[in-house]
């Protein structure tokens, strides 16, 4: 209605602009997950061409996202145009990771992937495992997930090596096989294949629980652990 629109994470400028165009928007919004190079390199040049743009991150992230002019805190909203939503703070892969929620839908950057998460650079195997399976996963089943970064045959084949038995992971990539075939994308996910199919949302998963001790024998298998040693796993994979 207003023809006022956001963009999450521009790597890179060009390719905004003509979506813009394309569309008939005007550019109000950035937002901004984490501050990586490759989610926050078009912000310079999109502010350059729309001055009185708008560009949200968390507060942790001041200094290192770019134009950041919103510095996101415990009960801040996030509104656009008529759009109002919320974030989550899920520190693991940076210490200001977030996720934008918008009634149904969420931006999850690098924190979520299908079928995987985001490698741990700043935050620990515990608050990821929070971030994912408290904040995200306190989100309605339904909801559709949209992340930063298309990994997920890849993911979806380390599920395999933990959780061979899991019939909806065999399922996932023969369809995800086929769409990358024909050049398509296999975002967005929703919370509820995620449950299904992500090992990093099963850590009570026996399959998963016995893979991980074959691993380490002496393992005390408390989630957080599990979850601990599926990452180690999974950076090797």
């Amino acid at each position: 209605k207003t023809q006022q629109a956001a963009v999450v994470d521009p790597s890179e400028a060009v390719p905004v602009n003509k979506a813009v165009e394309q569309h008939g928007v005007l550019l109000t919004t950035i937002l901004n997950t984490h501050h990586h190079w490759d989610h926050v390199g078009g912000n310079k040049e999109l502010k350059a061409k729309f001055p009185e743009l708008i560009i949200y991150g968390h507060e942790s992230d001041r200094g290192r996202i770019p134009e950041q002019s919103v510095f996101l805190k415990s009960g801040d909203a996030v509104r656009f145009g008529e759009q109002s939503g919320t974030f989550l703070h899920n520190p693991g892969h940076t210490s200001g990771a977030i996720t934008y929620v918008f009634g149904r839908t969420a931006f999850t950057g690098d924190t979520l992937f299908a079928a995987g998460c985001g490698r741990l650079f700043e935050g620990t195997p515990a608050q990821m495992h929070d971030s994912l399976n408290k904040q995200i996963g306190g989100l309605p089943d339904e909801t559709e997930l949209y992340f930063g970064h298309e990994y997920t045959e890849a993911n979806l084949r380390f599920a395999l090596s933990v959780e061979s038995g899991n019939a909806e992971i065999h399922k996932k990539l023969a369809v995800v096989t086929a769409l990358r075939a024909s050049g398509a994308f296999s975002t967005p996910t929703t919370l509820a294949e995620e449950r299904r199919t992500n090992p990093f949302m099963r850590c009570s998963s026996a399959e998963i629980r016995a893979t991980v001790r074959s691993e380490e024998p002496s393992h005390n298998l408390s989630e957080k652990e599990v979850f601990r040693t599926l990452r180690e796993l999974k950076n090797n994979f």
